[in-house]
């Protein structure tokens, strides 16, 4: 029953949950951190967290259906899991509430309804590929502005922040005194209706594309906060609006063809940027409640996938947390027992060690500075020659003496899991090291691995 309550009221908090940027981000994060607030008084498990996630997704969009695959595809990283039951559980509760507080009507009402002509099919990938690539620029400017922005600066943390506030306050001012239009600023529902009607000029959704991807990307590269799935379903709906408007001047489109190229930006783009295409597709169904779009909006996820793979190895959250030294290991749990002891331990192991490859004391007080870690592996001109503690690193230094190193315990990235159990009771060290077949280091295994990778095999068995 506190699941229950957990994510009924995490929903209906999730229903005011925005800001300038995007609704996504403040509602998951409400939700989530409600769930995890309640779990503890309430009995709840703490895995209940993410399902919490799809209720406040359900209530921000209105889109209990797509608040499903985007917590599995995002958040958990396996479709099939076994939390499905409670994850649509979490959506309709955050429906509901949704529903019950602001009504059942769609998002965006649609004044084009029905399947596109040929041209607007024929449209349809170039459409994709550009959104996508408008995603996939945004993605890199931010991130880029953000790296640069993490390095030492003269001026603090929140002059920083506000700078880029004086930045998109300057953008969207520009905007509106040119055009009219406040689609820079909060979420721009506005004149994504306009550009889903059919009813903006080319140029002025081009320029609204610019103005808006520079203004997001300036607000997150310098420190601010938001969500990603607004700003990305405004890029996406102005670069399938400019397209058709300017198509539009040579060849005439039907209604339907200018809200079916749209969408599609907008599915694209979203797609891109999050990673998520199923959840892109069925959110923007859900916010149209118009059926016939679904084949274009398939076909367009497609076309943006394969575009955005190929630009990036992560999509947008990922990279955020790679650039903060967080790297996310997506496991896929086994649906055995006897299947999780035959993974590979490349399923479980980390590809980023720190290796240690000087052992004289200038670096190796640089590398126990700047690293954390209680074990490295040791790389001697190439040559793996064991394994070195924190706790022998500092009593050698103090000493004025070489350090002693532990044996290394190696494995294959192929031998079983079972193995590698038994490898890591008897490892002095508690740390085994994957090699290659040249011999070379390529990633470590150690307790934790093993226990983080078989709770989530359990934790996939209750649900």
């Amino acid at each position: 029953m506190g699941v229950v309550w957990v994510k009924f009221i995490g929903g209906a908090l999730s229903v005011g949950g925005g800001n300038s940027l995007g609704r996504e981000g403040p509602s998951v994060q409400l939700a989530g951190g409600l769930a995890s607030q309640l779990s503890g008084f309430l009995g709840t498990a703490k895995n209940e967290r993410r399902t919490a996630a799809a209720a406040g997704l359900a209530a921000a969009f209105n889109t209990p259906i797509a608040a499903v695959p985007f917590v599995l595809e995002e958040i958990i990283g396996d479709l099939n899991s076994r939390m499905l039951g409670s994850m649509l559980l979490a959506a309709v509760l955050g429906a509901l509430v949704a529903h019950g507080m602001l009504g059942a009507q769609p998002t965006f009402i649609l004044h084009g309804q029905g399947a596109p002509q040929w041209i607007g099919y024929a449209l349809t990938p170039v459409i994709a590929a550009l959104a996508a690539l408008a995603g996939c620029w945004f993605q890199k400017l931010s991130l880029d502005l953000r790296a640069k922005n993490k390095r030492p600066h003269r001026l603090p943390a929140w002059s920083r922040i506000m700078l880029g506030g004086i930045g998109v306050w300057a953008i969207g001012a520009t905007v509106f005194v040119n055009t009219g239009h406040m689609g820079v600023f909060s979420l721009g529902y506005e004149d994504l209706s306009l550009a889903l009607d059919g009813k903006l000029l080319w140029h002025i959704a081009a320029l609204l594309l610019v103005a808006k991807l520079a203004a997001t990307a300036l607000c997150y590269g310098l420190g601010g906060c938001g969500g990603l799935f607004a700003p990305t379903l405004f890029f996406g709906t102005m670069v399938g609006a400019a397209i058709a408007s300017a198509i539009h001047l040579v060849y005439p489109l039907s209604q339907a063809d200018h809200v079916a190229l749209a969408v599609v930006g907008m599915c694209a783009c979203l797609g891109a940027v999050v990673r998520a295409p199923v959840t892109g597709i069925l959110i923007v169904f859900e916010m149209t409640h118009e059926f016939a779009l679904v084949p274009v909006l398939i076909f367009g996820a497609l076309i943006s996938q394969i575009i955005a793979r190929r630009m990036s190895h992560e999509n947008f959250y990922e990279a955020v947390l790679a650039q903060d030294g967080q790297h996310v290991e997506h496991i896929v749990p086994p649906r055995s027992l006897r299947t999780w002891m035959e993974l590979p331990s490349a399923r479980i192991a980390n590809f980023t060690p720190q290796v240690i490859k000087d052992l004289a004391p200038a670096p190796l007080k640089t590398t126990l500075a700047e690293r954390e870690h209680t074990r490295f592996p040791v790389v001697i001109d190439g040559q793996l020659t064991g394994v070195l503690t924190r706790s022998e690193a500092l009593q050698a230094l103090h000493d004025a003496r070489p350090p002693v190193l532990e044996p290394a315990v190696t494995c294959a990235p192929t031998t079983p899991v079972r193995e590698v159990a038994t490898k890591i009771v008897d490892s002095p060290s508690g740390l085994i090291i994957l090699i290659d077949q040249p011999g070379s280091v390529i990633g470590v295994i150690t307790l934790h691995d093993i226990l983080r990778a078989q709770m989530n095999f359990a934790n996939n068995q209750q649900d």
